[in-house]
This record gives C-alpha cells, sequence and structure tokens, in this order.
C-alpha cells in the first residue's frame, strides 16, 4: 500500500516531465522490517526495498536512500531537477555523508 507520494520534475529540452515517487507502508518480513519504494525515472521505473529492525528505521531509510539517489544522478548534476517552483531542493533527507551535496530547503533542514 502506498504511503505517500511526490513528485519532482526533469526539464527535457524545452519541457517537462514528471518523475512520481512511491513510498510503500513498512511491512514486517520474519525478523526484519522492508519499505518498498519505486522512482519512475524516463529510462524506467527503479523498486526498491529499504530494510529496518521496525517500521520507523526502515521508513527512514527508505527516504535516505530516495534522497541518495535524487542527488546523485546525472540529472540532479545537470541542474534539471525540481520539485517546488521558488525553492531548491527535493523534500527528502540523505545520510550524513552525502549532505554537503543538499540544496535549498533540503540543506536548511538537516
Amino acid at each position: 500500500m502506498v504511503i505517500v507520494s511526490h513528485e519532482i520534475f526533469l526539464q527535457i529540452e524545452s519541457d517537462e516531465t514528471v518523475i512520481a515517487i512511491n513510498i510503500h507502508k513498512p511491512e514486517k518480513q520474519e525478523q526484519v522490517w522492508a519499505c518498498r519504494y519505486e522512482i519512475a525515472w524516463p529510462e524506467g521505473a527503479r523498486i526498491f526495498e529499504a530494510i529496518g529492525f521496525d517500521a520507523l528505521q526502515a521508513l527512514v531509510l527508505a527516504l535516505q536512500m530516495i534522497g541518495a539517489e535524487i542527488y546523485s544522478i546525472s540529472y540532479h548534476r545537470e541542474g534539471r531537477l525540481r520539485a517546488y517552483n521558488d525553492e531548491k531542493g527535493y523534500g527528502f533527507p540523505v545520510a550524513a555523508p552525502l549532505r554537503d551535496l543538499l540544496v535549498g530547503a533540503d540543506k536548511l533542514a538537516m
């Protein structure tokens, strides 16, 4: 079950395309919890799971993994991604080693 959906936008030539991000409810898997998420890049959707000791840890790790992917992708480095009209950033946290990559509101939210 999707519990959170978010959109970022990719500039392609003179147009923008929507990149949908869906985060699913964490689910118990034997002795761990898994939080599945999907990012619908133009090349194809990427589906991953973050694994944690409890539901909250799995969700937080999924958010950080999404942030890491967004900040690491060439679209970000090329300046072709945005989430908001008047503010830089994407609304996702990243793990400590990647915090120097943050921009805009993401950087202020640390």
